[in-house]
């Protein structure tokens, strides 16, 4: 099976779970004083479901799917509007590798891995539009 279709199960698998996104916030604003900083004010229910979306473009993105979203989500996060420095994304994607692990009991850590490539690949994107 392709990194890609392991990595969309697998995502259906997490979306499955309702506490998945709520444990992902935990995480990801645990990581970090940096992170925690830029949510202060932000509408965690809307932002859960832009997170959800956020994720499957990603993996879309990896399947083929051109970088239109990925570009848009860039130009929103870049220095000039929201001003998401590129280091942070390292600590998203490691937010979403340890919720993956606790939310999909079929993951092993070669899918872990199989996510990171895929994972990789879109925010690269982003991280360019910085």
């Amino acid at each position: 099976m392709t990194d890609e279709n392991l990595v969309f199960q697998s995502y259906g698998r997490c979306c499955a779970k309702p506490e998945f996104f709520d444990d992902f916030y935990r995480t990801f604003l645990a990581s970090s004083p940096e992170v925690a900083e830029k949510f202060t004010h932000t509408d965690m229910v809307a932002q859960k479901q832009l997170l959800r979306a956020g994720i499957l473009n990603l993996v879309l993105y990896a399947r083929g799917l051109p970088p239109t979203k990925l570009q848009a989500l860039a130009e929103s996060h870049s220095r000039h509007r929201l001003d998401i420095k590129p280091h942070l994304y390292t600590y998203w994607v490691n937010a979403l590798l340890d919720t993956i692990r606790r939310h999909d009991p079929e993951m092993d850590e070669a899918g872990i891995r199989a996510w990171d490539r895929v994972l990789t690949k879109g925010v690269e994107v982003i991280r360019g539009g910085y």
